[in-house]
């Protein structure tokens, strides 16, 4: 099958070549991807900078979430049969959307949404599924509660938004100018535009942050959560709570607590509960997502489509950080 690959870590860039088609387990699904989606985990991957959390072998193919057919179902699958239309986020171990096929468990996927097409089903699983487990599972999020959602304009952010406001919440925003209409029009009730304001000077006493930018965004982060807030960071450093959580050992524990030890501050000062989400698949996640979507209460935002051959031009594009929404690349 062809497949986009790199061959060694760092920002290189990634290369069609050949790769030997997927054997199936028992419990798994051969899938013919139709669509994926470019995801800055990616990046993150490729640079090397998740080696501590999760180590592969090259040459390696890319690309965390896709949209697919079902091809062929391994022994034991008795969720899915050939011909359904699926979309998921395999489990670390098991990425590479960026190809023809895919061998993935059938518990990290779904059936995609009805009224969505391959494209659009394939700018979800990765982004629905941080927002979810950021807000549903971690933060707890309540009506009337009140969420700054950093880099609202982006990927995660245009989701988030979206859900947020359906769980009854107030959202806050960061943006440019450039995303204004958009995140106004997703339902966004306060936006800060970061290029001439401050947002740790705008808002106060909010119950959460779902952060998406780390470094000093999320340090100032703090200043806007009331005493027992919450923030959670997809951007941010694990700490040694992750560690424990993830029974990572002794030594990566001490290693993580040593490099979050300006946020276990804040954290304290704050009186705050600080989470570095790593998130986990999870088909049955995408399936409460999928009817979500399928009855109107969230719409995939698509900044641009392209095509496979293209798939490190789309990686150069998302890369400058300026796309509103997802960028997808159709394989089929």
């Amino acid at each position: 099958m062809k497949a986009m690959v790199i061959d060694r870590y760092g920002k290189v860039p990634i290369h069609l070549t050949e790769m030997p088609l997927p054997e199936i387990g028992d419990y798994e699904v051969l899938t013919e991807i139709q669509a994926a989606s470019i995801n800055p985990i990616d990046f993150k991957i490729r640079d090397g900078k998740v080696k501590l959390l999760t180590k592969y072998k090259m040459p390696l193919i890319l690309g965390n979430d896709f949209s697919g057919v079902v091809v062929k179902v391994g022994a034991k699958v008795n969720r899915f049969t050939v011909g359904d239309e699926i979309y998921g986020r395999p489990r670390k171990s098991k990425i590479g959307t960026f190809a023809e096929f895919l061998a993935i468990h059938e518990n990290d996927i779904a059936l995609k949404p009805k009224n969505l097409s391959f494209e659009e089903a394939a700018s979800i699983p990765l982004v629905g599924l941080t927002s979810y487990q950021a807000l549903h599972d971690i933060i707890q999020l309540q009506k009337g509660q009140k969420i700054l959602i950093q880099a609202g304009a982006g990927g995660v952010g245009t989701f988030a938004i979206q859900l947020a406001k359906l769980m009854g919440a107030t959202v806050a925003t960061t943006t440019s100018d450039a995303g204004m209409n958009l995140v106004k029009s997703l339902g966004a009730d306060e936006i800060i535009n970061y290029k001439t304001e401050k947002f740790e000077d705008r808002l106060n006493n909010y119950d959460a942050v779902f952060d998406t930018l780390g470094g000093k965004v999320l340090e100032k982060s703090f200043n806007v959560i009331k005493g027992g807030g919450k923030i959670v960071s997809v951007s941010g450093l694990p700490n040694a709570r992750f560690a424990r959580e993830y029974d990572l050992g002794i030594f990566k524990a001490m290693l993580f607590s040593a490099a979050s030890y300006k946020l276990t501050t804040l954290e304290k000062k704050q009186n705050a509960q600080y989470t570095f989400l790593y998130m986990k698949p999870n088909g049955d996640q995408l399936s409460i997502i999928a009817n979500i979507i399928e009855s109107g209460g969230i719409t995939p935002v698509i900044d641009k489509v392209f095509s496979f051959e293209d798939t490190q031009k789309a990686m150069e594009y998302s890369e400058v950080g300026r796309a509103k929404g997802k960028i997808i690349v159709k394989i089929k």
